[in-house]
């Protein structure tokens, strides 16, 4: 039987446009979450840089493989967790909303583009990512990638889930009062989906922004397996691939799917 993967959510982050401060924080994460047992680390939306923070995002954006990489490499090998962060990323001439999964030798696994912008606030200062799933195996885990606005589309999350993702990752940024994405929508996308989802938030201030924090690891039943409150937290629990086994042994939402029926939009039905 596939062994489980201790996992850790770190609900905070840096101070905004610091990036300095941000690899001295995560360092000491890393170390906590490794005396803790966890095997991956998982951080928020653009936990590198601070999210909002208007044009000094393409400022501190750089290149994939650029020194923001190098260092968060060596925190990831010193400390023998992987690691996934959320930075701006400069690539062609354009700023993507990234994260990326480096492993506990520091090697990169995984790097994925926000692909829903989110409103003006994205729009304004990101390029959208055109590649929806991206996944990295762990072991006997495949993680899948989602940023923030990105979990709100079902279409997202169910693609993920038809590729094969039993672990979709989340690193997001949610602001008030919009409290509901965190506690319905997160759980409600894991157990339509029976995957696990660790969905981490935010729990600072950036400008007008108030993060809100309540960042969770649900199982592919929905049940909330930690949940944080409005301030900085680290989490730690277990992704069970036994758990993902029994639920889709129970219920089997993706084998009964009927796509030939909702794959485009009905024509309307005439009632009388």
């Amino acid at each position: 039987m596939p062994t489980p993967l201790r996992v850790a959510l770190d609900q905070g982050a840096g101070r905004s446009g610091d990036t300095a401060s941000s690899l001295v924080r995560l360092r000491e994460r890393a170390r906590t979450a490794a005396a803790e047992g966890a095997e991956l680390l998982i951080t928020p939306e653009m936990s590198m840089t601070g999210y909002n923070i208007g044009a000094r995002v393409a400022k501190l954006a750089e290149p994939a493989d650029g020194p923001l990489f190098e260092a968060v490499s060596r925190i990831a090998a010193e400390s023998g967790v992987a690691i996934v962060y959320g930075f701006p990323e400069l690539a062609d001439g354009n700023v993507y909303n990234a994260v990326r999964l480096v492993d506990a030798t520091g090697a990169s696994r995984a790097l994925y583009r926000k692909t829903h912008l989110f409103g003006d606030l994205d729009r304004n200062l990101f390029s959208a990512g055109d590649d929806l799933v991206v996944q990295a195996d762990l072991g006997a885990h495949r993680i899948g990638f989602l940023v923030c606005y990105d979990v709100e589309f079902p279409e997202a999350v169910r693609a993920h889930a038809l590729a094969g993702t039993t672990f979709l990752v989340v690193p997001t940024a949610l602001m008030g009062p919009n409290t509901s994405v965190a506690t319905l929508l997160a759980p409600a996308r894991a157990m339509e989906n029976q995957i696990h989802l660790a969905y981490v938030n935010r729990c600072d201030a950036e400008a007008e922004l108030d993060y809100v924090g309540l960042s969770t690891l649900v199982g592919p039943d929905g049940t909330e397996l930690l949940r944080a409150g409005p301030t900085e937290e680290l989490l730690v629990g277990a992704v069970d691939p036994a758990a993902t086994e029994l639920s889709r042994a129970e219920l089997s939402y993706l084998s009964d799917r009927r796509p030939e029926l909702y794959s485009e939009p009905a024509a309307a039905t005439r009632t009388s």
